[in-house]
């Protein structure tokens, strides 16, 4: 099928697409909200720097979103804290996991593999109980598609619109 032609995204770049929307969302509120706790200006100039960027991700990902099979729109509601707070618990441990897994391939001393796999254990342990939060709490519809992607659009806007 030539590129011209595709009109939906594939079932795994929308995942893909998902999972890049939600950790650049979380990360623009976070240096937004904090931003104006940083008094070094050279740093403050940093985060300028990367919140411009994280909102010019995420303006150019938002447009792939109606070609994702399932999607839906959702209406704006009010935001909720605590929603924010469970998905960066969620983000944090899922990238625990990540960071775990691969330096467990790059070590060769036995006792740190052992505390690594311990502590990556754990993390899996973490993310299970911060996902089956948010699950529970209506906050990540992961069997539902349509919802799921609604609300990074929804989360994303709303990271675009905070003012720091």
């Amino acid at each position: 099928m030539a590129q011209q032609e595709r009109r939906l995204l594939a079932w795994h770049e929308t995942m893909e697409l998902h999972e890049i929307v939600a950790l650049q969302s979380i990360g623009l509120m976070k240096l937004k909200m904090s931003f104006k706790k940083v008094e070094d200006q050279e740093l403050r100039e940093l985060y300028r720097t990367c919140i411009g960027e994280l909102e010019g991700n995420l303006n150019e990902l938002l447009q792939f979103y109606p070609s994702a099979p399932g999607y839906q729109g959702r209406e704006a509601e009010a935001r909720q804290d605590v929603s924010f707070f469970a998905a960066d618990l969620l983000a944090l441990s899922k990238e625990l996991v990540r960071c775990l897994a691969a330096a467990i391939t790059e070590t060769a001393t036995p006792a740190l593999r052992k505390t690594f796999t311990n502590q990556l254990i754990a993390a899996i342990h973490g993310h299970e109980r911060a996902y089956n939060y948010m699950h529970k709490h209506g906050y990540y519809p992961s069997y539902d598609l349509g919802p799921l992607l609604g609300q990074d659009v929804h989360n994303a806007q709303h990271a675009l619109r905070m003012k720091y």
